[in-house]
């Protein structure tokens, strides 16, 4: 016996204990040896990191799709496994190690640090696996794998993998060491990537500074050229000012010189396509050392590059060999040497001030780049690191894609990926970190260089070329997380070895990731996956939406608005989040979350959980011996064909990506069609007084064959709730097995059109003259009569069979059939027939348009409002994201209800 209401908690517990026992996700089960593969990598989720509404979109989409693959025969391999996550985790263990006030990473070394983050790993680390067992992933969790490979295995598959990767991409000539800029944390001392980079909008300002124009022979003329910066301690490293080529105002000056201030160095005056002449006074001051574009800039003028940082972005003068060289500073320039960079800006502003060279202090709102983790400011810095040549690499990805080898959802990202990789920059793959891959790198000490596999290779590779055995240091940096990341696809499969696993799940067939990593992740496993195995990593790649809170506004913990998947599944259950976020995640368009949709779907499950109570209290079980194709009832013909046409639609959906489609058309038939219309219209013949037994009979089989299929047709979205009505529904039957193993529903050949055109009639009837009745202001309570215009013999036989029903749920006093319509009647035309709803003496019709047309004008107010609006470029160009789109919904909100009120008007016109 069903219990009278669904417990989530309950049922995931027993069909995750099930699913483990059976060891039901495992690939390569014997009995799909034959089947076709399908294969997807998780996008492996940081050791440190714990269960965040992304991930539950992203790991909800992927097993939909697992699932739905499993169950139509194929032999599924989700492979799970985590990233080691450099910089976040060696931040976590440090952070520890000071709250316990232990002595710091770099007093106990490398050696000892390592030993702490592996203890943490084991301890702490992987909180996220149970995580994402909760939300229901069917991942193969036997196969899980560690970026980092397993602890204390120096031969260990994953870490030779990486190892293998750099070292024959060294040899190949696309691995180099150079002297670049990269984004430097101050904080971490180490170099991050672009994604670990937060563009935070501070007020700040402008400072204009006077730069003296000098002669050939270095006096000053009188004249002066005025930069403007937004960081005046960077001017101490200028090399050079830029001009735009067509800019009169400067044209004499080009190729001229101005002394800089404070330093006394003599710099040129250049032109360049930089400079934008309508920005502040047209000239630029270029750091080359310090500014990502006048890096540039610099190299296009021979520009020399000058640090004046040191690695905790404080002023670096005294011995800085560039900096001295053909310069004349001022004693108050050098006493700026051990200054943190922002005290540094305030000296150096009062000394230009002091000197006469400020012209002015413009305020100026800008974006500012941070540390995602460390909160700190970024500085471009010059450094020497590691980088990988892409762009050969670059061009296999793209023609991938062109070729249709790799395929893009939605279409249109493909145009951001090729704009990206075809303007692809060097890869910087060092990081300046002790957790992560250590380079395989080592120096003898003459400043050789041996790039080999392992450490006696590399001493090997150093008594060739010194004829004797030397000393030999290992590169201390780490490679940056996507470097083993990108490698993801094919070494979890036991690359660099030819495994089975390798030779049958490899290339594997769809990514689902989010939008924000396509450069970061998949391009690179892209570019990689071509180069090392020859093939694409993946046929398709489908890019998912962000998830924000229910006004639109990007989550973030400091504007409180979180929402916390694991406590929306221990409140409403890991079904109704589940179906929730696939039934927003339409395509290109991000997904607006609240509580109170997730309320929605639970009420979901509520609803066909209480439709299979009643049918379970009305004699409907399974019999073995059923036959849908042997039905005869008419009603029970138009369930099973709206139940094929369901799966049709869900199948073709899920096919395409769509899994927002797929979601509304098992909801529409479940709710719509089964509880509201199968049930209810099946009501008489399951609770009747002298039901003929055979009728009740194939009704009650029907009613819970359906059931099976829709627990079937939902257990990709819903697998806890539908695994439990699986089990339930199925006690009687021996060796019945676990719904996640079953296949696919095939319910071809059930559409009936007969049948549909019957209970089409019955049903469409019943809902235009609800919708009537909603319009036009009837009463709830009220029985009004309906009157069948001009029914031919056909249309008067379906009203006599169903006569009681339509009453009843209608809410009809009687049922009528005439020529013409009566006077004061609202028609509905149902299916070509026309019905009339005489409202005389039940509505007060000229109050009741009265009404209508004072709603639909305030809905036409509302409407031009909101289109002045949306049509005000600077609105649009100054408003946040949410607000536009709130907007842009509550415009076609209104012009949904304008619709509806005319429709009604509509009617009440044709009533008088």
């Amino acid at each position: 016996m069903m219990d009278k209401t669904f417990d989530p908690a309950g049922a995931e517990a027993r069909a995750s204990a099930a699913w483990t026992h059976a060891d039901a996700f495992r690939a390569g089960r014997p009995d799909r040896a034959g089947a076709e593969p399908y294969c997807i990598v998780i996008p492996p989720p940081n050791v440190t990191g714990s269960l965040h509404i992304g991930h539950a979109l992203n790991n909800t989409l992927q097993d939909i799709l697992a699932r739905f693959e499993r169950m139509r025969g194929r032999d599924v391999l989700w492979q799970p496994g985590m990233d080691h996550a450099g910089i976040a985790t060696q931040m976590v263990v440090e952070r520890r190690m000071a709250e316990a006030q232990e002595p710091g990473r770099r007093e106990i070394g490398r050696a000892a640090f390592l030993d702490k983050v592996w203890a943490w790993k084991a301890e702490s680390g992987g909180a996220i696996v149970s995580q994402l067992k909760r939300l229901g992933a069917s991942c193969d969790w036997s196969r899980e794998r560690f970026t980092m490979g397993e602890r204390g295995a120096p031969d260990e598959q994953m870490v030779r993998a990486v190892t293998k990767v750099f070292v024959d991409l060294h040899a190949q000539g696309l691995i180099y060491r150079d002297k670049r800029l990269v984004n430097w944390d101050p904080k971490f001392q180490t170099a991050i990537s672009d994604l670990e980079v937060q563009q935070v909008e501070v007020k700040g300002h402008l400072w204009h500074f006077d730069y003296p124009v000098v002669d050939e022979a270095g006096a000053e003329t009188g004249a002066i050229i005025t930069v403007a910066t937004t960081r005046p301690e960077t001017m101490l490293g200028d090399t050079a000012v830029a001009v735009h080529p067509e800019d009169e105002r400067y044209t004499a000056l080009v190729g001229s010189y101005v002394r800089l201030p404070l330093v006394g160095r003599l710099i040129p005056i250049v032109a360049d396509d930089y400079s934008d002449p309508e920005k502040g006074t047209g000239a630029v001051k270029i750091t080359p050392a310090h500014d990502f574009n006048d890096f540039e800039v610099g190299r296009r003028h021979g520009c020399r590059p000058i640090n004046i940082l040191d690695s905790e972005a404080r002023i670096a003068l005294d011995g800085n060999a560039d900096f001295l060289a053909d310069a004349n500073p001022d004693a108050e320039a050098l006493a700026l040497h051990g200054l943190d960079r922002f005290a540094a800006r305030k000296a150096v502003v009062a000394l230009m001030e002091a000197a006469g060279r400020l012209r002015e202090i413009e305020a100026n709102t800008h974006a500012v780049p941070h540390g995602d983790r460390s909160g700190v400011v970024i500085e471009p810095y010059l450094t020497d690191q590691w980088y990988v040549n892409v762009k050969p690499l670059a061009e296999r990805a793209l023609q991938a894609v062109r070729d249709g080898r790799t395929r893009f959802v939605p279409e249109n990202s493909e145009k951001t990926f090729f704009q990206w990789l075809e303007n692809i920059e060097p890869w910087c793959i060092s990081r300046q970190l002790w957790w992560g891959h250590q380079i395989p790198v080592w120096y003898d000490a003459d400043g050789g260089v041996y790039v080999a596999g392992t450490e006696a290779e590399a001493q090997a590779q150093a008594a060739e070329k010194q004829g004797r055995a030397v000393d030999l240091v290992r590169d201390e940096d780490v490679l940056d997380t996507w470097f083993s990341s990108a490698l993801w696809p094919f070494s979890t499969l036991g690359w660099p070895e030819k495994t089975a696993e390798l030779a049958r799940y490899y290339p594997t067939n769809t990514l689902v990731t989010g939008k924000d990593i396509l450069f970061f992740w998949v391009a690179r496993m892209m570019m990689l996956g071509l180069h090392v195995t020859n093939d694409v990593p993946f046929d398709t790649v489908y890019l998912h939406t962000l998830v924000r809170d229910a006004s639109g506004a990007k989550m973030s913990k400091s504007k409180g608005n979180v929402v916390d998947p694991l406590g929306l599944i221990d409140q409403y259950g890991a079904d109704a989040l589940r179906f929730t976020l696939t039934a927003l995640a339409a395509q290109g368009r991000d997904i607006k979350l609240s509580p109170a949709r997730v309320e929605g779907y639970r009420n979901f499950a509520t609803k066909l959980w209480n439709a299979a109570r009643f049918a379970e209290m009305n004699g409907c079980a399974l019999d073995p011996a059923f036959d849908p194709k042997a039905v005869r009832e008419p009603l029970n013909r138009w369930a099973l064909g709206e139940a094929a046409r369901a799966v049709a639609e869900v199948t073709a959906a899920l096919e395409a990506y769509r899994f927002n489609d797929a979601a509304a058309a098992a909801y529409r038939f479940v709710w719509n069609i089964f509880c509201d219309w199968t049930i209810e219209l099946a009501k008489p013949v399951l609770q009747g007084e002298g039901v003929e037994a055979g009728l009740k009979a194939e009704t009650q089989a029907t009613i819970a064959f359906i059931i099976d299929q829709i627990a079937k047709l939902l257990h990709p979205f819903m697998p806890f709730l539908t695994e439990e009505l699986w089990a339930i529904k199925g006690e009687a039957i021996a060796n019945r097995g676990l719904l996640t193993l079953q296949s696919w529903p095939d319910l071809s050949g059930l559409a009936d059109a007969e049948a549909e055109a019957e209970i089409g009639f019955v049903v469409d009837l019943v809902s235009e003259v609800r919708s009537a009745r909603s319009e036009t202001g009837v009463p709830a309570g009220a029985q009004v009569p309906l009157v069948i215009v001009g029914a031919d013999a056909g249309v008067r036989a379906r009203v006599g069979t169903w006569h009681d029903t339509l009453v009843r749920l209608a809410r009809l006093s009687e049922i009528g059939f005439a020529d013409a319509a009566p006077r004061n009647a609202a028609q509905l035309l149902v299916r070509g027939s026309v019905a009339a709803l005489p409202l005389e003496g039940i509505v007060d019709l000229g109050a009741e348009v009265a009404r209508l047309k004072k709603e639909a004008a305030k809905a036409e107010g509302e409407i031009k409002k909101l289109d002045g609006k949306l049509g005000n470029a600077d609105f649009v160009a100054r408003a946040p994201e949410e607000v536009i789109e709130e907007s842009r919904e509550r415009r076609e909100a209104e012009a949904e209800r304008l619709a509806k009120l005319h429709e009604a008007l509509a009617r009440l016109s044709e009533a008088n």
